[in-house]
């Protein structure tokens, strides 16, 4: 095992179950309305740990986001821009009954004003067009900017305005229609999702013309496969659970099986400080951005947290526990075994101990303890992990692992002498396999996103 893991170093462990199958993995898909929040990120630190899984399992993966930039959302956010600008300059109209109040919103008011302070003179639809797209731009700028500052990555932005734009929606439409699951009813368009499964027919095509996001997301879908992907996987909030009849439902009447589309769902995060839950209003000194959070903790804390636990379960996150550098805190636990096997190899390296080549069988002579064969076993058992993870979905057998490999690096180091082991084939031999659990627990965190320090 010490051998095949200073073989194959970074890619060890790697399977090819997935065998090229070519899947999107779509993730985070926030309306661009605001910054992203605590629950958001969780979801990108999922979507882009399984993405990682699944490449290393033998996936052909791609990332995306799905840009919320048409529909109601986006108009009560231009609004909500124009009221506040005109604000600003004194020209009161009447409040909006649903508009957004966050104070990015005035942030950026004031900022548009200062490029343009005529634009207080335009006309209503105008401004309100004006203050969409400028506002839209700006907040998906900052949100690729927390998403990346979290280390996530996207490799497309599709923009939900294209599929009207370009035809995609008709098509999606049409397809169903050909699949016989469409017809009209009371001037509106309906499929009948019931006989596949949901629990009631759902409208398309509202009797005024306008398109539900239902349809925008059926459209969505069927984009998808026709660009080739073969395996659909969404990351969605927990309060999406009943919209996953409908859209299966949508999958089969595109012909595609069970085996074509998952849905991963992701519950609450509850973030606390020393125990006590943190308010998530919008006053100032909250945490509740993501932003505010990696600033508070940092990516590699954060990420490790909302990885913790299966996906389907709340997180209670502490902001106060996860900065602290003891054993009892899950982050600094990991990322201290590979810190420690690094210090331990520097000070070998210092006393002119040398690692003998393991290609050499004897030059493992001298792990004979119980406690060698339990970290050989352990590290044996990172593929099987790995396949896990990919074919159930489940992030958190990651983390799983990597606390159970990291205890018995730990104990190991406290029980066991290494440098002064009596004779240098033992403490060659325990070098080695030190070395090689410290790379296994890098690769493990490099599935989780987060690094492994040689210092702390």
């Amino acid at each position: 095992m010490v051998q095949q893991v200073e073989k194959e170093g970074a890619a060890f462990g790697s399977s090819t179950i997935g065998g090229g199958r070519k899947t999107l993995v779509e993730y985070v898909s926030a309306n661009p309305t605001g910054p992203l929040h605590v629950g958001h990120g969780r979801g990108a630190a999922a979507g882009d740990s399984l993405a990682r899984i699944l490449r290393r399992a033998g996936y052909d993966v791609t990332t995306e986001y799905y840009i919320n930039d048409a529909g109601r959302q986006m108009r009560i956010l231009g609004m909500s821009v124009w009221y506040r600008l005109r604000n600003l300059v004194g020209r009161t109209m009447a409040e909006p009954e649903d508009y957004y109040r966050g104070s990015y919103i005035t942030d950026i008011a004031k900022e548009m004003l200062e490029k343009d302070p005529s634009l207080a003179d335009a006309s209503d639809e105008d401004g309100k067009e004006r203050c969409y797209e400028y506002a839209k731009n700006e907040i998906l700028e900052g949100i690729k900017k927390d998403l990346r500052d979290f280390r996530v990555e996207h490799q497309n932005w599709f923009s939900e305005k294209t599929l009207v734009d370009g035809g995609l929606v008709d098509k999606a439409f049409q397809a169903l229609k050909d699949a016989g699951y469409t017809y009209e009813k009371d001037g509106a368009l309906w499929f009948a999702t019931s006989r596949l499964g949901d629990d009631k027919d759902r409208v398309l095509r509202k009797s005024d013309g306008s398109l539900t996001y239902f349809a925008s997301d059926i459209a969505y879908h069927h984009n998808k496969f026709e660009r080739g992907f073969d395996w659909l996987i969404d990351v969605w909030g927990a309060d999406h659970h009943g919209y996953v009849p409908r859209m299966r439902a949508a999958i089969e009447a595109m012909g595609k099986g069970k085996k074509n589309f998952d849905v991963v769902l992701i519950q609450l995060v509850n973030l606390l400080i020393n125990g006590q839950p943190v308010s998530m209003s919008t006053r100032a000194g909250t945490f509740e951005t993501l932003a505010d959070v990696v600033r508070e903790v940092g990516a590699d804390a954060a990420r490790f947290m909302f990885l913790s636990r299966k996906t389907d379960s709340p997180v209670d996150f502490d902001l106060e526990a996860v900065k602290q550098r003891t054993m009892e805190n899950p982050v600094y636990y990991v990322q201290y075994a590979h810190a420690r096997v690094a210090a331990l190899l520097r000070r070998a390296a210092e006393e002119g101990v040398t690692i003998p080549d393991v290609s050499d069988d004897a030059a493992l002579a001298g792990l004979t303890l119980p406690d060698d064969m339990a970290l050989l076993r352990k590290m044996a058992l990172y593929r099987d992990m790995l396949e896990q993870a990919a074919t159930t979905l489940s992030v958190h057998h990651v983390s799983h692992y990597l606390m159970e490999l990291s205890q018995l690096l730990h104990s190991y180091y406290t029980k066991n002498q290494i440098l002064k082991a009596g004779d240098p084939v033992t403490t060659g031999s325990r070098l080695a396999l030190l070395r090689a659990v410290s790379r296994v627990i890098a690769n493990g965190l490099d599935l989780m996103g987060v690094s492994a320090p040689d210092h702390m």
